[in-house]
């Protein structure tokens, strides 16, 4: 009878190992993908934060763009010209040449 015992002890010992040894490779396995998901989309986002980067720089540009029209609209020389070309606009005695076109 001693020997049934230990024969049933070690079987249950190596079925409890099996089943700890799946467990723990299943886990592995479920960590590596989630590993690899994660690094997809880690360089996902890198490319996303890259493209928003430049499409801040090009916002910030075209700010100072605006900025600077602002400034140019606000001084006679811009006045001039668009009463020059809007307008038709002249000063007294100045004298426009058109073609025949």
């Amino acid at each position: 009878m001693a020997k049934k015992a230990a024969y049933r002890k070690k079987r249950r010992n190596k079925t409890g190992m099996l089943l700890v040894t799946t467990v723990v490779l299943m886990m592995l396995i479920v960590v590596a993908v989630k590993s690899v998901e994660l690094r997809d989309k880690r360089a996902a986002y890198a490319l996303r934060e890259e493209a928003l980067m430049r499409e801040i720089e090009a916002e910030e540009a075209r700010t100072e763009k605006i900025e600077e029209y602002e400034k140019y609209t606000q001084t006679k020389k811009y006045v001039e010209e668009i009463a020059k070309e809007k307008l038709g606009l002249v000063y007294e005695g100045e004298i426009i040449f058109k073609d025949e076109k």
